[in-house]
């Protein structure tokens, strides 16, 4: 089930395996994406690319904080 947890005008939109990323994310949004292996982050940019961490964070918690360090710092 898709969430959204807003943070410094960033939307970082948490997903299912089996939820596209592009279908639930706009440009500008993090996805924070749960697979077999972790917690996977992605950043889509400003024309729909997706850039990506290669490899996964361990919990939940551990991605979400992730995501809002990179909030705070922008991503382009």
């Amino acid at each position: 089930m898709v969430s959204v947890v807003k943070h410094r005008q960033v939307n970082i939109v948490l997903l299912e395996a089996d939820e596209p990323v592009r279908a639930h994310c706009a440009p500008g949004d993090i996805a924070l994406v749960t697979e077999r292996a972790g917690w996977f982050l992605h950043f889509i940019n400003a024309d729909g690319g997706l850039d990506s961490y290669e490899q996964p964070y361990a919990s939940q918690k551990e991605a979400l904080w992730a995501a809002k360090a990179a909030a705070e710092f922008g991503f382009s």
